[in-house]
């Protein structure tokens, strides 16, 4: 699903591995249906993604009440070796800043 005035892109440059774990730092109490929709995927590729994240330490669940809150495990290294020296911290905070403070930083 595209975001409102947007046009879905035939590809994009994170996966949707990246694109869950982005949303759920940027609101941990996100639930799976709003997460599909953020990143244009279904329920259950979500459900399979965030299963994949928790086995491979990316990612804790908490329940509370009815509803999950998601933990971001940021300090893990990424997965593939061109990348391996890097945590997921430092893809979250580079998606996550503020556009201005990214322009003057260049």
């Amino acid at each position: 699903m595209a975001l409102p005035g947007h046009t879905r892109p035939s590809w994009t440059f994170f996966t949707n591995h990246a694109h869950v774990l982005i949303a759920i730092s940027r609101d941990p109490g996100l639930r799976q249906r709003d997460i599909a929709q953020l990143v244009g995927i279904t329920e259950g590729a979500v459900q399979r993604i965030l299963h994949d994240l928790e086995a491979g330490g990316y990612l804790r669940r908490e329940r509370i009440g009815r509803r999950n809150r998601y933990h971001v495990e940021a300090d893990q290294p990424l997965r593939h070796p061109l990348e391996s020296d890097r945590s997921v911290d430092d893809i979250l905070r580079t998606v996550n800043e503020p556009a201005e403070m990214s322009r003057t930083a260049s």
